[in-house]
């Protein structure tokens, strides 16, 4: 029967939850387990497709096309599972969708209430599009005791008793502060915060606790008393300066263990192996080279914005035995730079990657960051609007379209860049209106591109069809396509239908590629995505650039 672990945070907010889940189900995985990995956000928004990068960092996105949290992208990338449109849902979505039932009629005139309604909507969320898994893993997002997260957590709690308490386990995540001037550890905050759950109908099982110091035992003891838990579940999770030393860590603290035990699992479970992670772990502390990028962005001020690409480029270093340095730089610094002084601030690095992004602040800073690269045959990476930025420049500075530019953008231009109206994914057609909705309108998810023989993409794929995330809804117009490569600039990938320019190089550059796609998606620790490992090869200049 499947097992349900629900990962819970308590006292203060950014306590890694999301990190935490993906490590407890890698360990369940690396014992043979199959796993399932589901996010539960309390905000009221239908998905994060909507907000700032600002406000809530990475907009992750499925295989099949769900715009979701940036912790999807833990899980895919600790549990090597591929996440689904099913495994994301907010207060938004629950109650959008109680509100649709209403409508139609199907509470059958009741008046509708947050208990029953929406709490048996978030039970509905719970067992829905399950395939007997072993496990189930549900982060809940926000901290307890918020006001928004009352509803799902009386879900849960009516949840556990349907299910019954065997077959659920709660573990929550808290906060010890160290006070350095006292030298003490303190645990009443989490004592508080253990009441608090307790108020909503919910016994911890087990406390997972951020700590910068190790917990003695007196400490493991009183929490476990006062928390009404056994001694031996609480574990304590250090600080670590690498996140993939986290399944390692937990798994020496005993946490997979202590899962395990819960679930009367650990006696006929089978011994972990955590032999990829030791590997991974080797590599990023024994790294034989070193290179320097440099992230030309639009909201670098947080770095959770570009969590994705940040691990992509992570992998390509442990893919290549190098440390890649990055350095994030705002787009719109560049802007007011001299030619001189632009020079200066670029000339150090070793590969330049301009990615993805939306509206007008800070396109020209991409533009002469990419038209840097280009006529100083440095290393260049684009993704999405950096894809978009390189056609502008090309058109610019090769074509001498002084005016190129984007729809997106608005104002008078000769508009290199469409909007996407209409387009094909598994044999139907998307069309999109002018004055449609924002949210989940774009072309979201895997799409296939066909590769052109002989070109740098192909080199780097070993393919001619491959698949890859997308997220956008404009599109290089493939009228300019023979002008372009007239000059030089080739595009080596397309949809099947021809009409869609997915990758352009630059064959006489040492390397200068750019995707209308997003590649950081689906690279994973010790498979690193092929194109940020060629890119990081070059940046290094390897020999061994598509080995």
């Amino acid at each position: 029967m499947t097992k349900y672990i629900f990962i819970l945070g308590g006292v203060v907010s950014s306590l890694g939850k999301g990190i935490a889940s993906a490590a407890i189900g890698s360990l369940l995985k690396s014992r043979g387990y199959s796993v399932r990995m589901r996010k539960m956000d309390p905000y009221l928004n239908i998905d994060p497709g909507t907000m700032s990068p600002y406000q809530h960092g990475e907009v992750f996105v499925t295989h099949d096309g769900a715009e979701t949290d940036l912790d999807l992208g833990h899980y895919e990338r600790f549990a090597d599972v591929n996440c689904h449109k099913t495994d994301s849902i907010s207060g938004g979505r629950i109650y959008y969708n109680v509100i649709q039932k209403e409508r139609r009629g199907d509470y059958l005139g009741a008046t509708v209430q947050a208990i029953p309604h929406v709490t048996n909507e978030i039970k509905d969320f719970i067992k829905s599009d399950l395939h007997n898994e072993d496990f189930v893993l549900y982060e809940v997002g926000g901290t307890v005791g918020d006001i928004e997260g009352t509803l799902m957590l009386e879900g849960i709690r009516q949840f556990a008793n349907d299910v019954g308490r065997d077959n659920v386990l709660f573990i929550f995540l808290t906060l010890l502060p160290f006070i350095e001037t006292a030298g003490e550890l303190k645990t009443k905050p989490t004592q508080h915060a253990v009441k608090t759950l307790l108020e909503a109908g919910i016994q911890a099982d087990i406390l997972l606790c951020r700590s910068k110091v190790p917990l003695g035992e007196s400490e493991r003891r009183k929490l476990g008393l006062f928390c009404n838990i056994s001694a031996d579940n609480v574990v304590v999770a250090l600080d670590v300066d690498n996140i993939y030393k986290v399944p390692l860590a937990y798994h020496q603290e005993g946490l997979d263990v202590q899962v395990l035990k819960h679930f009367r699992l650990y006696e006929q479970a089978p011994e972990p192996d955590m032999t990829k992670w030791q590997n991974i772990v080797k590599i990023s502390e024994n790294y034989e080279k070193e290179t320097k990028i440099v992230v030309v962005g639009k909201y670098c001020g947080l770095l959770e914005a570009y969590k994705s690409l940040s691990e992509a480029l992570t992998h390509a270093g442990i893919a290549n035995k190098a440390k890649v340095k990055v350095t994030w730089i705002e787009s719109d610094e560049l802007e007011p730079l001299t030619d001189a002084q632009l020079h200066d601030k670029l000339k150090y690095f070793d590969g330049i990657l301009v990615p993805g992004g939306f509206g007008v602040r800070g396109i020209q800073g991409k533009i002469r960051a990419i038209q840097y690269a280009r006529e100083h045959k440095i290393p260049f990476f684009g993704i999405c609007l950096g894809m978009q930025t390189a056609v502008i420049e090309a058109a610019r500075h090769l074509l001498g379209i002084e005016d190129a530019s984007s729809a997106e953008f608005g104002g008078k231009c000769t508009p290199i860049i469409s909007k996407m109206t209409v387009w094909e994914k598994d044999g139907v057609q998307h069309i999109r209106p002018d004055n449609g909705d924002l949210g989940g309108t774009m072309r979201l998810g895997a799409y296939p591109c066909v590769i052109k023989e002989g070109t740098l993409a192909h080199r780097i794929y070993e393919k001619t069809l491959i698949e890859e995330r997308h997220r956008h809804r404009y599109e290089m117009d493939i009228a300019y396509k023979d002008k372009l490569e007239a000059k030089g600039v080739i595009v080596s990938g397309l949809s099947p239908d021809g009409l869609l320019p997915e990758i352009i190089e630059i064959p006489a550059h040492p390397f200068f590629i750019a995707v209308q796609f997003h590649p950081e998606f689906t690279s994973r620790p010790g498979k690193a995505n092929p194109i940020f490992k060629a890119f990081v090869a070059a940046a290094l200049k390897s020999e061994q650039l598509f080995e």
